[in-house]
């Protein structure tokens, strides 16, 4: 098969460090004079690195603090033009609040600093770092929130953002160099799921997504492509079904890093490369713009794998991505269908768009039956309802597993892409009952559970977690650790998680 253009422009890409302009250097003292010197302040305390400073410096920070109100709380910031005593034209001043500080919101910090100098002019940035607690960590996580917030997707149109140098100033600067470099693994996931997902449809189609997945085979990572020969083959009648009503067919891809001899952990991502709602089209509003976004689940759990195999993690985890165009034809899937999925239940098709929970049954059985895993967790954009539950501030989590439900919000919470756990029960469940076959694939209540519902229909006796993502894939303002467009939410979660994993083994 050829590659599409955007697929090859992409797979040179896929393997290198993250694309940000941004680059840091870790050092013991100023190479250079920085045209904007960063200080860091506790709440009501401590001023960091203050005795490196004229006092003529100190005197103007006390003075512009007293009038602006700066008292070093989190997030806030204090700008200081022409600072007395220095060659530099700015000096800001960061607060880090009062209380000990998790990873994601350090990187907040590190993004707050990218959006006040996005606008400036290319530049020379000192970051003063001397004695703020734990030195190495807070360094290499600030400078990870600064390079993920300033990550610019320009393949459609030319980023304009001027290149920054940053030189973080600290006295373990080779540690914290370190820690950096296993940051930007993490990062090169991120943004190769954000890229596929801000791709647009027609370049963003389950054979492109094919190929982008097979370059990481130059990781080694092992990758397979199953095509449609091999659904049938397989019974994949769900798979298959969504796919039907677009000329380009269904895939199922895999991608296995096995960086140890534990049973795999299996990530499985919906990958709906673009998403009509079938002939339950979604005519209303403006939602239909944004289903390019609909494989963000998938784009996820490939791009945690890239970040797995980036850094040689001592992990096992395989990613199954069923992937499918949802769109109207005279071949394509019609309400009142009935399926057969792998696993061999029949589902009546009671609505075209919510096909998302039917790739994943068959997406759900594949990873269960040929890779027998210790656990699963699957990642979707999944439903409105989700978002209408918990907005844009939380993931909604499913699980009956109190061990898995506790360790991803640990995560989540750490890195800042949090989790509220939402319920699963029977009598969601007795929404999907059928009369003409095993299932159903919608309800009449809280869809988002209803919807969790059905996919434990598919994961037998496997510990399990569904994550509904729906809401949190795309920003339309930018946030914390994006700028607007895709996030690559999901990544950083789950990357902690897995090496979180390793680590307690």
């Amino acid at each position: 098969m050829t590659k599409s253009p955007f697929a090859l422009s992409l797979l040179a890409a896929a393997l290198a460090m993250p694309a940000a302009a941004e680059t840091f250097h870790f050092d013991t003292q100023l190479k250079d004079d920085p045209t904007t010197l960063v200080l860091f302040q506790q709440q009501d305390g401590e001023l960091y690195s203050q005795n490196t400073l004229a006092q003529s410096t100190n005197n103007q920070i006390l003075r512009a603090a007293e009038a602006a109100q700066f008292t070093g709380k989190q997030g806030q910031l204090l700008e200081i033009l022409a600072p007395n005593g220095l060659k530099a034209s700015r000096l800001v001043v960061i607060g880090l609040g009062d209380d000990a500080l998790t990873e994601g919101e350090i990187n907040a910090l590190g993004g707050k600093l990218a959006d006040k100098l996005a606008a400036k002019p290319q530049q020379q940035v000192g970051i003063l770092a001397q004695g703020v607690p734990n030195g190495a960590d807070f360094a290499a996580q600030f400078a990870h929130g600064v390079e993920l917030k300033s990550y610019r997707y320009a393949r459609y149109k030319p980023s304009t953002s001027e290149a920054k140098h940053y030189q973080v100033i600290l006295d373990n600067a080779e540690v914290a160099n370190q820690r950096h470099q296993a940051l930007q693994a993490v990062e090169a996931g991120v943004f190769m799921a954000r890229d596929m997902t801000n791709a647009t449809a027609g370049d963003m189609y389950p054979g492109s997504f094919a190929e982008e997945a097979k370059g990481l085979s130059e990781l080694g990572v092992k990758v397979k492509v199953l095509d449609r020969a091999d659904l049938e083959k397989l019974n994949m009648g769900a798979l298959i079904g969504v796919g039907k009503g677009s000329e380009r067919e269904p895939k199922l891809v895999v991608a296995h890093w096995q960086g140890s001899e534990d049973a795999p952990i299996a990530l499985v991502g919906k990958g709906i490369t673009f998403d009509s709602g079938g002939y339950n089209i979604k005519a209303t509003g403006t939602s239909i713009v944004h289903m390019k976004s609909d494989m963000a689940g998938a784009a996820t759990v490939l791009g945690t794998v890239k970040a797995m195999a980036m850094q040689k993690a001592p992990v096992n985890v395989v990613a199954v991505m069923p992937l499918a165009e949802n769109m109207v034809s005279e071949r394509a899937l019609r309400p009142g269908d009935v399926l057969v999925t792998g696993e061999g239940k029949s589902v009546e098709v009671t609505n075209t768009d919510a096909e998302g929970r039917l790739i994943l049954a068959d997406g759900l059985w594949y990873a269960r039956e040929f890779y027998q895993p210790q656990m699963i967790i699957d990642v979707a954009t999944l439903t409105g309802s989700k978002v209408r539950a918990l907005g844009r501030e939380f993931t909604g989590l499913f699980s009956d597993d109190a061990t898995m439900v506790t360790e991803l919000t640990y995560a989540g919470e750490r890195v800042g892409e949090k989790l509220w756990r939402l319920p699963l029960a029977p009598a969601f469940g007795d929404e999907l009952k059928s009369d003409i076959a095993d299932l159903k694939n919608t309800g009449k209540s809280a869809g988002a559970s209803v919807a969790a519902m059905f996919l434990k229909e598919f994961v037998g006796d496997s510990r399990w977690a569904h994550l509904d993502i729906a809401g949190d894939a795309l920003t339309s303002t930018g946030n914390d650790f994006a700028p607007k467009g895709a996030t690559g939410h999901g990544v950083r979660l789950l990357s902690y998680w897995l090496t979180d994993q390793a680590s307690a083994k």
